[in-house]
């Protein structure tokens, strides 16, 4: 165990957050677990422990199936921040057996490899118009022009949300995922309280107007499976939905962005690529853990548990580092260097155990669908200025990429 003030371990550093693939290599080296006094967290930096972690049932997304604030000794959130918690808590990501369970069936009848796979037409053919509206304008950003509207409209057509309400939904997500980030500050809480009440209010109207009026689409479907009397609270069901958009597509914007920045950074693998478009499947997966979009991931501990010889007491947070788990030397050969041909690769970027990610294969068909589509349409796309990082560490993302044809 190593004490924070002795760790370059710094999520409010720039320097860090353009780069933190070298202090996570300073981690692994010093032990297995680390305490980090400014978030109070035990951070775990290998891939072997954040692997095992993510399936032990000692630890929980949530411990309010087993316990009040009082019991776990912990402060309950501000009652000011009701509405943010109150949308977050009940979604399948922060829930544990058996209401995640019983959440969880019910969504994945919409993500099954058929379901899926019916999809793909539809997300090529968004992925195409997208590109070749960014070949016609010369340029553009390619996370304003096609990272963020593909996975945007693929997930919001999935959910029956017209087109015409789409454009606040990337705010809401981009607004309710500031409070994912190490000790949010003031600010930030009130942007994720504001679009959790607007996105609340507007699902609810969307859930009375298909309850009248059902349509194919998921939420129709999940009004019909609490029909059926598969129960679902209309709060869980706003909850799911606000889950599917944020998780939908926050990592594949992130994803895209980040792996084309990395790209470019990397010449000969993006000649590689352009060379030979079979690489697709095998670049998304090592853009994917190259410059991992979800960098930490957190767990509580609901009973005591010991880490190399460090016991954990119940009532403590474990920080997962998945960036610095797909950088561990110990599982892949030369973790520093960008290899599109990796064959073995098994990164951590979607999670594992309980709540592996339910949208994986469609985010990989997002991802393989505009990289296709920009190999093909947009065979010199260059960088024209340095990609701007965004400020955050749990998520990372880019506030832009320029780009010209």
């Amino acid at each position: 165990m190593t004490a924070e003030s002795d760790l370059a371990f710094d999520p409010w550093d720039p320097a860090f957050l353009a780069d933190p693939y070298p202090a996570y290599a300073e981690l692994r080296e010093r032990g297995r677990v680390h305490w980090f006094e400014p978030t109070n967290q035990w951070l775990v930096p290998h891939h072997a422990d954040v692997s095992a972690l993510l399936r032990e049932r000692r630890l929980g997304r949530t411990y309010q199936h087993r316990f009040s604030h009082e019991e776990f000794g912990r402060t309950a959130p501000p009652p000011e921040h009701e509405p943010f918690h109150t949308l977050n808590d009940h979604g399948m990501l922060d829930l544990e057996p058996p209401d995640h369970t019983r959440i969880r069936r019910l969504v994945s009848k919409a993500f099954t490899p058929r379901t899926v796979e019916r999809l793909k037409p539809y997300v090529e053919g968004l992925a195409g118009d997208l590109v070749s509206a960014l070949v016609d304008a010369g340029g553009g950003d390619l996370l304003r022009d096609v990272a963020e509207p593909l996975p945007v409209a693929v997930i919001a057509e999935m959910l029956g949300i017209p087109e015409p309400d789409r454009a606040p939904l990337r705010p809401w997500s981009a607004d309710i995922c500031g409070m994912y980030e190490l000790n949010p500050s003031q600010e930030t809480a009130k942007r994720a309280v504001r679009a959790s009440v607007e996105f609340t209010e507007y699902l609810r109207e969307l859930i009375a107007h298909r309850r009248a009026h059902p349509g194919d689409d998921l939420v129709s479907g999940l009004i019909a499976a609490h029909d059926e009397g598969d129960r679902l609270t209309e709060q869980e069901m706003i909850s799911t939905c606000v889950l599917l958009l944020n998780a939908g597509h926050e990592a594949t914007v992130n994803s895209t962005v980040n792996g084309w920045a990395a790209l470019f950074r990397n010449p000969g693998q993006l000649a590689a690529l352009r060379a030979d478009h079979s690489l697709v499947p095998s670049a998304v997966e090592e853009l994917m853990r190259y410059d991992t979009p979800l960098q930490l991931f957190e767990r509580w501990v609901l009973d005591d548990i010991e880490i190399d010889g460090t016991m954990i007491p119940r009532g403590a947070e474990i920080a997962m580092l998945f960036g610095s788990a797909n950088h561990d030397p110990a599982v892949f050969t030369d973790p520093a260097r960008l290899d599109l041909t990796r064959a073995d690769n098994p990164h951590i970027s979607f999670s594992a155990g309980i709540h592996y990610c339910i949208g994986a294969p469609l985010a990989r068909i997002e991802l393989a669908a505009s990289m296709r589509a920009l190999l093909e349409r947009a065979p010199a796309l260059r960088p024209t200025q340095e990609p701007r990082r965004k400020p955050n560490f749990v998520i990372r993302g880019m506030e832009g990429l320029a780009v010209e044809v």
